[in-house]
């Protein structure tokens, strides 16, 4: 896709790129929210066991255990499907590298979730137990590190489920792979995957209303300026140009495809 933007001159302005100097992305937050939301809809699915899950009820009920849920990341999806876990009565835990972030989601869970540092030992300790794992990794404009590995996979109980909402940049996950509506759900050793990439796509309503909303400033202050002078004006914005006259102008994705990377005011 990229290399057919290039060869076409395309000047694109990518979601996950356009970027708030506080660091937030405003247009990629609203389906992040979306999909970290969904990620635990779908993976309390997928547990039942007509589904060839565990058949364990997420919440559990009084005098049995919930179900283990560990999120793979702390940013907008990471946080969101912590919250819709939590809310369920799942047992939760979190994993990032940002301890600072750890402490805000502890702060507005009211302490309702187990949090760790993001490393080796944490990941496969925290994976080897549960019945849910979100993959929600994410690296602006970047593939997402493979922070699960295969044999941590393997650990795993038969009929847990992996949700791998970082899919669309690749994957946190090894054992992962995009898949589609049609065919979502695929078994790697007794474990249920679900892949899909733009999971927001399956509720089209929700998405299309929230991603208008985030999307609509930018869309006019382009048509009233034009791009190179809204570019000017709203640096948050010049950071979403991918691609313009057969340039790669974002660097993290010139360096994940192999290209070059010449800056726009070049």
């Amino acid at each position: 896709m990229t290399r057919q933007l290039v060869c076409k001159k395309v000047t694109a302005i990518s979601y996950e790129t356009i970027q708030l100097p506080s660091g937030v992305l405003p247009c990629l937050t609203p389906m992040s929210e979306v999909a970290g939301g969904m990620s635990i809809q779908i993976g309390a699915r997928y547990l039942e066991k007509e589904n060839e899950g565990r058949g364990k009820l997420l919440g559990g009920v009084p005098g049995v255990r919930p179900a283990d849920v560990v999120v793979v990341g702390g940013g907008i999806v990471g946080s969101n499907a912590a919250k819709i876990a939590l809310g369920m009565g799942a047992h939760v835990t979190v994993i990032d590298i940002n301890a600072e972030r750890l402490r805000y989601i502890e702060d507005v869970m009211k302490g309702g979730v187990t949090t760790l540092i993001s490393n080796y030992r944490n990941i496969a300790e925290a994976v080897k137990g549960a019945d849910l794992v979100i993959g929600a990794v994410l690296l602006p404009g970047a593939k997402a590190p493979r922070l699960v590995t295969r044999e941590m996979v393997e650990t795993m109980q038969k009929g847990s489920v992996i949700v791998d909402v970082s899919i669309d940049q690749g994957g946190c996950i090894e054992t992962a792979r995009p898949t589609k509506q049609s065919s979502p759900i695929y078994n790697v050793n007794g474990v249920l995957h679900y892949c899909v990439t733009n999971m927001p796509g399956a509720v089209p309503r929700t998405s299309t209303f929230a991603l208008s909303n985030a999307t609509f400033p930018y869309a006019m202050k382009i048509v009233n300026m034009g791009f190179k002078k809204a570019f000017k004006i709203d640096t948050a914005l010049a950071l979403g140009l991918n691609t313009c006259e057969e340039c790669v102008t974002c660097k993290p994705v010139a360096e994940a495809h192999g290209m070059s990377y010449v800056p726009f005011d070049l």
